[in-house]
């Protein structure tokens, strides 16, 4: 009798700990806001934001804003090559594009910061790819460390 008592206590405790933590999870504002994501609705809303962040051009915006120091940037660069290689961006189209969209920006900051010439912004699919492996290559030959050593 005392080992049923202990499992029922043992399971309304559970409940009692269990019950608001799934609770808070399903009304959260961050869980409704991810439903409408993944909504019809919101496919198409994202689809919509998508297309007008490729239309942006980015350079005059760029140029307005004060450069962060150069470790700053080389430090950026380094954390955004680690994710842009790591298995969560192969995962999704969506997060790589914006993770390459992240190392790009860093890119050219580090290019105009230093002295060096890239032709990132007009470029597209593999195009924009070789010209970033020349853009890494030249941002090295300028004392830029983008890869640390494993």
């Amino acid at each position: 009798m005392a080992i049923v008592q202990m499992a029922v206590l043992s399971a309304a405790l559970s409940a009692l700990l269990v019950l608001p933590c799934a609770a808070a999870l399903l009304l959260s504002p961050d869980t409704r806001m991810m439903r409408r994501l993944f909504s019809r609705r919101g496919r198409a809303e994202l689809r919509a934001l998508d297309s007008t962040l490729r239309a942006l051009d980015l350079e005059p915006r760029l140029a307005e804003l004060d450069d962060p120091a150069i470790e700053q940037i080389a430090y950026d660069l380094r954390r955004l090559d680690r994710l842009r290689r790591s298995g969560l961006t192969r995962s999704s189209q969506v997060w790589l594009a914006a993770v390459l969209t992240a190392y790009d920006i860093r890119l050219q900051l580090a290019c105009r910061q230093l002295g060096v010439t890239e032709h990132l912004q007009p470029l597209d699919g593999v195009d924009r790819e070789i010209e970033r492996v020349r853009v890494e290559g030249q941002l090295e030959a300028a004392g830029l460390t983008l890869r640390r050593p494993e």
